[in-house]
């Protein structure tokens, strides 16, 4: 098992990119399925999941040419669906969540889809539901077998309808578009997701000749065409990179300016660290944060502690509520974290608490924290990351601790964060990776 030995309390100075945005990654990638035609994708992130999900493609019949760094070329003229029924497609599916979106893709395209249950983090409970019955809504037929942990999907007489989902999975939706846009007929799916990484899903496949309305609404409107063809399209900066930038700067009293990243695409982050009293700018095509010696959590206007919780889009992304979550261990005031959709990703502030952050676990959705107002460092301490997004909070903590931590298990973290160790260490942070 891979581990990290962090020596804490150093602060860094100068300029980081963030890599391309890993959740649309794996969204386009499987929207590649529905064409025979090349695609060229930029700024793809080179993180274990992508990769992961490259050499799956491959198995499948894809072909894929790396031609730059972050760039690479998809062309799925022949894909064999007899390797969907393997053992080693099992194995390799299983191993990624992100994999479930090629279901979509593979029923408009061929007419039937396989897919074994996808793994990925272990943070609760996260249903497939939404997916399913959306193919059902389309006229697909779905069949489970529970004792393998395998799904069939046939395509059966599909057509366009109207739909209300569930819950604005994002995936979710990702997955019924990719299926609607070959359907014939009109679709319409309401309470959509609309991040910007399912926008950009969206203006990609109009791209490529599909046709839909309704992009950055919760109100998507799609008319099925006949076939797809192929298009270049370019990665949005990943702004859980970005979001983990800004409060790791604060939590290392670091000035950090944060290369090619446009404040609207940040949604409501930048307004969520506001009120954590940590600002960031604006200058020209990048974003500037400032050195912070204190920053004072708000209140709200009745005087009650500050509450962030995690919203589907425009609210914030679950994604970062544990970015912070462990910045507002050093913050000047109190704030209660709430975790709504996944109900054991605030577990890992036990090993927060062993650092000597003062918080209260609530229950398995909330956790009150008592800032520290960098009166008092963390202590390093060995820990083992639990995900990924637990896995890059538990970094920043040990960057900010006072002696030397060890992070096991940062596979979880190379998984979402690509060479974060070379990146960081380019700042000045001292981060050995032993293997």
């Amino acid at each position: 098992m891979a581990m990290f030995e962090v020596c804490g309390g150093r602060t860094l100075n100068g300029e980081i990119t963030p890599k391309g945005a890993k959740n649309e990654a794996l969204q386009v990638m499987c929207a590649t399925l529905l064409t025979k035609d090349k695609i060229t994708l930029h700024n793809l992130p080179e993180i274990v999941d992508v990769l992961e999900l490259i050499s799956l493609l491959r198995k499948m019949g894809v072909e894929i040419e790396k031609i730059g760094e972050g760039s690479y070329t998809f062309c799925a003229r022949d894909i064999d669906l007899e390797y969907l029924k393997t053992d080693d497609y099992r194995v390799r599916g299983a191993k990624l969540r992100g994999s479930v979106m090629i279901m979509g893709p593979l029923l408009a395209r061929f007419g039937v889809a396989y897919m074994p249950k996808p793994g990925g983090d272990k943070i609760g409970r996260r249903r497939l539901d939404t997916h399913f019955i959306g193919f059902r809504n389309l006229g697909a037929k779905l069949n489970f077998d529970v004792a393998d942990d395998f799904f069939a999907v046939e395509a059966g007489n599909m057509c366009g309808t109207e739909m209300l989902l569930d819950e604005a999975s994002v995936t979710g939706t990702a997955n019924i578009v990719m299926a609607a846009v070959l359907t014939p007929g009109k679709t319409t799916i309401y309470n959509a997701a609309c991040e910007p990484y399912l926008q950009q899903l969206c203006k990609m496949l109009c791209r490529m000749g599909a046709k839909i309305s309704g992009i950055a609404s919760n109100l998507l409107t799609i008319e099925g065409v006949e076939e797809l063809h192929g298009t270049e399209h370019t990665m949005l900066p990943d702004m859980i990179e970005v979001g983990s930038f800004i409060g790791l700067a604060a939590m290392t009293r670091s000035a950090l300016t944060i290369k090619d990243v446009n404040m609207k695409d940040l949604g409501i982050i930048p307004a969520q660290f506001q009120r954590m009293g940590i600002s960031v700018e604006q200058r020209g095509g990048d974003l500037y944060v400032p050195q912070y010696d204190h920053y004072e959590i708000e209140s709200f206007m009745d005087g009650s502690i500050m509450t962030i919780a995690d919203a589907p889009w425009p609210g914030l992304t679950p994604d970062l509520l544990s970015v912070f979550l462990v910045v507002a261990t050093q913050a000047k005031g109190t704030v209660l974290i709430h975790q709504k959709m996944f109900e054991s990703r605030v577990f890992f502030v036990d090993k927060l608490i062993d650092m000597g952050a003062q918080i209260i676990l609530c229950d398995p959705h909330r956790a009150t924290v008592v800032g520290h107002n960098h009166m008092r460092r963390l202590r390093a301490t060995r820990m083992t990351s639990p995900d990924i997004r637990a896995g890059v909070a538990l970094l920043i903590a040990a960057m900010n601790a006072e002696g030397t931590s060890i992070i096991q298990n940062i596979e979880q973290i190379d998984r979402g964060y690509q060479d974060i160790d070379k990146r960081l260490n380019a700042l000045g942070a001292s981060i050995i990776r032993h293997s």
